[in-house]
């Protein structure tokens, strides 16, 4: 016994001396970009052909081409035509051949906008003035092929509800595709004659100035469109068979992989019925191949709903109409074959398709819902196999013919890795581990994958870092990280670096929180979200506060929730509807009540306010400001295009009336979002907040140089 009791003690000894010899993270090791828990890895850009892949070393950035089979590496120089530079500058296009001196190929006072080169090389593509025109590349000879555009006629260039919501804000606005012949351009014709202006307010100068931005709020009248072709020599335009007087959508299009037609996708105001036309060209006459209607919405994807096969008779396409997003084999006439995957479980993207074996290759959320693995499966919907290993998230590029694939993969435990494997899902080489040398002499906040259960059966998802030297006998603040809005939930059984080890070091728990509508339970919870935007997510926010306030290692009067956008929304419900239950909030440019945003995205899941009367009112931060307790922190940019500063002026005026003291941060100049010269103020102001309320003493003078 006597000897027993030595040994414990010894080991007690040994453990203790461990830890002490353990080193916490430092200031600059987290902020300052020095060496970490972590090191740099090379980047892998993409293959040269299907048996290398092309590397970028970390240290030099040169490229090299990689042999799957040997490792060797020799340097990579991309092939000419791949290596086109197009741009614009001082108002003019210019393109520009690898490192050849760049050829001007526009000689304009006005602006040209989003030049694109044809698929052959020979025209450029672009907008100006809002009409649409394209430049011979070899002669500089020029085509005007629309003639009508004005301050409210845009042909090729997006309304803004079109390029916020449907087309997306990486199109810059672009709305001309050009055909893979190269002998027709396809376009969209926005007329915003009908659509409100909304103005935007810039201090600057002595007098000021207005930005007046054609936008559709819910229920107003939406952009009147029309798809338009032009053959790239010019002539008259021929326009698809949609009268555009209806109220209706048009989604991002897709040419056939011949360019014999261009696939339109339709849908309704009501969001409720979706519906494919094969457009002709030539004559702009249209044939329905697919409809689908739900109860709830359906979704007007711009990242890749349909995938055209070479074999010119099918194409597949990715559907959320059984509550569950996965692929469809279609013929070129709308007729299913058969689906390719099913299941109470999430397709992601489509990364290959292998004609020849008639292999389909995808991303899904099968072995859990906060991660991705990579799986084939054949045409017929049969010989499902993951190619993915372990309990990790993936992120995967394969080879031109699929022969290989290379996958980036991590959890929450795990620094990211690398590794080659075939197209079985055979190992072939480990390819880099992102893994510092020196990773176990590190004490830091440990991030664990947990769920919290609802009282009806759900179990939310959850990712939470512990403070470093946790200990179960302390009360320790909170911070909640949330979005919260429909199909975007931001937890991932991903490594999360070391941005949150400095709240670690400094006793503060962090916590993301998925509700039942995030996309992590399929479109079945999504759908919940139907007509009541705030009831569901508010819900299980408050469930988790709850869940996490009865543990005797949480400080239940410090729990503090911040989001941006719809996290700005959620976090200032929390603090009024929710405010039993949240302390704090720091909410950046939030939506504070939904008749505010704009149609397309409000309207998906709440119908007009017409139609909707009560939901909006329900789903309204401005209904329960007589609640509001805590200590809110609002931040807006004054010049915000997307969640107009009206929302935190009318929330901020409400809250004056009813005596209520809050936080109000301007970012004069800013948008949706704000940085540069801002960045430093924005920062020291949350360490000021956080210090101040959750750890009760000043922030150090080192973080706020």
């Amino acid at each position: 016994m006597k000897k027993l009791l030595l040994t414990c003690l010894a080991m007690s000894l040994f453990i203790t001396r461990s830890e002490a010899q353990l080193k916490k993270l430092s200031q600059q090791q987290i902020f300052g970009g020095q060496p970490s828990l972590t090191k740099s890895i090379n980047t892998v850009t993409g293959w040269s052909d299907d048996n290398h892949y092309i590397e970028m070393d970390s240290k030099d950035h040169s490229l090299y081409a990689v042999d799957v089979k040997s490792g060797k590496r020799t340097p990579y120089t991309p092939p000419p035509k791949s290596n086109v530079n197009v741009t614009v500058k001082d108002n003019d296009v210019y393109i520009q051949y690898g490192k050849d001196e760049a050829k001007r190929l526009t000689n304009d006072k006005d602006e040209e906008k989003n030049p694109t080169l044809s698929p052959d090389g020979k025209h450029v593509a672009f907008t100006r003035n809002n009409d649409l025109y394209s430049v011979d590349v070899e002669t500089g000879k020029e085509i005007r092929y629309t003639n009508d555009g004005t301050d409210v006629i845009y042909n090729g260039w997006s309304s803004w509800v079109y390029y916020e919501e449907i087309l997306g804000r990486s199109t810059n606005y672009k709305a001309f595709w050009w055909s893979p012949d190269s002998k027709n351009i396809a376009f969209m014709r926005f007329d915003d004659t009908k659509v409100p202006m909304f103005p935007i307010n810039g201090s600057t100068g002595q007098h000021g100035y207005t930005e007046k931005t054609r936008y559709p709020k819910a229920g107003d009248p939406n952009p009147e469109v029309r798809v338009g072709f032009v053959p790239v020599t010019g002539g008259s335009v021929v326009w698809a068979e949609f009268n555009e007087k209806d109220d209706q959508y048009f989604g991002t299009p897709y040419w056939s992989f011949d360019g014999s037609n261009l696939m339109v996708q339709w849908m309704n105001r009501g969001q409720d019925n979706l519906k494919f036309y094969a457009v002709n060209p030539i004559n702009g006459s249209k044939k329905e191949i697919y409809d689908e209607k739900q109860p709830s919405w359906v979704d007007l994807d711009y990242d890749g709903r349909i995938e055209y096969l070479g074999d010119k008779k099918h194409y597949i396409l990715k559907s959320d109409k059984t509550g569950w997003a996965h692929f469809y084999l279609y013929t070129l006439d709308g007729k299913l074959v058969n689906p390719l995957t099913s299941g109470k479980w999430q397709v992601t993207n489509l990364i290959h398709v292998d004609e020849k074996n008639k292999m389909v290759y995808f991303m899904a959320r099968k072995e859990a819902s906060t991660r991705t693995d990579f799986y084939s499966v054949s045409y017929s919907g049969k010989n499902l196999k993951r190619l993915t290993f372990g309990d990790y998230s993936n992120q995967v590029m394969m080879s031109p013919n699929g022969s290989y694939f290379i996958t980036t993969y991590s959890n929450v435990s795990t620094p990211t890795k690398r590794t080659l494997l075939n197209n079985k899902g055979t190992i072939i080489k480990e390819l880099g581990d992102s893994k510092a040398d020196d990773f176990t002499q590190f004490n830091y906040g440990k991030t664990e994958m947990i769920s919290i259960p609802t009282d009806d059966g759900y179990n939310l998802p959850a990712v939470i870092t512990y403070p470093t030297d946790f200990d179960q006998n302390k009360k320790y603040p909170v911070v909640m990280s949330i979005y919260g809005g429909p199909n975007a939930g931001n937890v991932t059984n991903t490594w999360k670096g070391i941005g949150g080890q400095w709240w670690a070091n400094e006793g503060i728990i962090q916590i993301s929180v998925d509700h039942r509508a995030s996309g992590q339970f399929g479109k079945e919870g999504v759908a919940l979200m139907h007509r009541n935007l705030g009831k569901w997510e508010m819900k299980d926010y408050t469930t988790a506060a709850r869940w996490l306030k009865a543990k005797n290692w949480v400080d239940n009067k410090k729990l503090l929730i911040t989001g941006h956008s719809y996290g700005g929304y959620m976090t200032c419900l929390a603090l009024t509807k929710g405010a039993d239950d949240f302390d704090f909030g720091y909410a950046g440019a939030p939506v504070t009540s939904w008749e505010l945003y704009d149609s397309h995205y409000t309207e998906r899941f709440m119908d007009t306010p017409q139609e909707n009367p009560e939901g909006y009112k329900n789903g309204s931060v401005l209904t329960y400001v007589d609640n509001y307790k805590g200590l809110l922190r609002i931040m807006h940019g004054d010049m915000d295009d997307n969640v107009h500063m009206q929302n935190t002026i009318q929330l901020i005026d409400k809250l004056q009336n009813a005596n209520k003291h809050f936080e109000l941060m301007i970012y004069p100049g800013g948008r949706h979002g704000w940085g540069g010269v801002k960045s430093a103020h924005d920062k020291a102001e949350r360490f000021r907040f956080y210090y101040q309320n959750l750890l009760n003493k000043p922030v150090p003078e080192e973080l706020l140089k």
